[in-house]
């Protein structure tokens, strides 16, 4: 299946049988009644998301809308479950694949009438990223955010260090972090999914995004010499990540960036979250540099955050009337103000709130040419979590066995993909 990639200019303009947690089932929301109840399955659990989305429901019905929040995590293992169960009407997702597997299964509702609302105020790619393949809408963004490489400005004014151009440049900057008794680059995959982040990136700057596509889409082999190359690439930097990172969370390894520990982070623009707000300024970032010359730095991962309305809705046209709040610029005015790891996908957003960071982001996506929505939205889901998120987590624990690890990789692609 196509999936349409979202274009620089495009983001600029722009239960318990089943295995599934008690906190996942859903309660499905009130028959319909005078009290015009709304549910919402959400996945934003760490504290600022979480209070962000409070405050902008709570703009648009105060008392009306009842969230379950569940650990992003939790979420994301349990969401098919989830939705076969007793979902809430509205619930978190993300744009692009993801959004098309589960409206092709008919575990989402057509809300192709919802973006007539709003549609000018939208690019052509975001409208493409929220349509499936029956030319229908099934998904509303809210909020994206870039990965980068992030660092303590007033570190590197202390030690001299500039961002570097190349991977030459990325290399000999981590030794002299080494020598000047830093960890060079803060990194954690406990949780199975950050180090995603790494191969998208890898991956896009030596075989470029139309490779790394249709090795998501299960088109490209995983024991060809290219994915090959990437993994001899990340074995080579490894030795100047955070050790033990198998036992780390993302927010431990932001928080060893905000204490000065580690010299960068690659990572998504939500490492701001963990950044105590007096120095959010001192935060910086830049992309990760050059690899193979031809593809430059022409690509990165900027996932579309946003909603969409299960099948079971008790109530369709209040979660319609929902998403039509969300998708309208002082929402995602009032979203960004309170997250600094976001930023607004209406083109009417003003940004007039932005921090300094959140500029700089957004710079950073406007020189990008291709937008990726990151490896566990790019790809089935069912593929990445069970066959990306433990082979990734074998690589980080043992880098030399990289063969035999890339033939049990393929072997699975095959047999998920036929």
């Amino acid at each position: 299946m196509t999936r349409p990639a979202i274009s620089r200019r495009g983001v600029l303009l722009g239960a318990a049988a089943f295995g599934v947690p008690a906190a996942l089932t859903g309660c499905g929301g009130p028959p319909r009644g005078p009290d015009g109840m709304i549910t919402l399955g959400s996945n934003a659990s760490d504290a600022i998301p979480r209070k962000a989305l409070r405050t902008v429901v709570e703009r648009f019905a105060p008392g009306r809308v009842r969230i379950n929040t569940v650990d992003h995590n939790t979420f994301q293992e349990n969401i098919s479950r989830y939705l076969r169960g007793r979902p809430e009407d509205v619930f978190t997702w993300f744009a692009g694949y993801r959004m098309r597997f589960f409206a092709e299964q008919g575990l989402a509702v057509d809300v192709s009438d919802v973006w007539g609302r709003f549609a000018a105020d939208y690019a052509p790619a975001l409208k493409a990223a929220s349509t499936a393949a029956d030319g229908r809408q099934y998904f509303v963004p809210f909020t994206y955010y870039p990965w980068g490489v992030f660092y303590r400005k007033s570190l590197w004014r202390e030690k001299g260090y500039q961002p570097p151009a190349t991977l030459d440049e990325l290399t000999a900057l981590a030794r002299r972090m080494k020598a000047d008794g830093l960890i060079p680059i803060a990194f954690a995959d406990k949780d199975g999914w950050p180090a995603m982040g790494t191969f998208d990136i890898l991956d896009m700057r030596i075989n470029g995004y139309d490779h790394h596509m249709a090795l998501m889409a299960g088109r490209e082999s995983w024991t060809d010499p290219k994915v090959r190359q990437v993994f001899d690439t990340w074995r080579g930097l490894l030795e100047h990540h955070q050790p033990a990172a198998l036992g780390r969370t993302w927010q431990e390894a932001a928080q060893s960036l905000a204490q000065k520990k580690t010299g960068m982070y690659l990572s998504g623009m939500f490492v701001a979250q963990q950044i105590p707000e007096a120095d959010h300024d001192d935060l910086d970032l830049f992309t990760f540099p050059q690899i193979e010359p031809r593809f430059g730095t022409d690509s990165l991962d900027a996932p579309v955050d946003g909603y969409m309305i299960s099948a079971k809705a008790r109530n369709v046209e209040g979660a319609k009337a929902l998403l039509t709040h969300f998708a309208a610029a002082p929402a995602q005015d009032i979203v960004t103000g309170l997250d600094p790891g976001t930023l607004a996908t209406s083109s009417r957003a003003s940004g007039g709130g932005y921090t300094v960071l959140q500029r700089r982001a957004a710079e950073l996506v406007s020189k990008a040419s291709h937008i990726a929505q990151f490896l566990d939205r790019d790809t089935r889901p069912d593929f990445a979590s069970t066959v990306i998120v433990p082979a990734f987590q074998r690589f980080v624990g043992k880098p030399s066995e990289i063969d035999p690890l890339l033939r049990d990789i393929e072997a699975q692609k095959v047999n998920i993909f036929r």
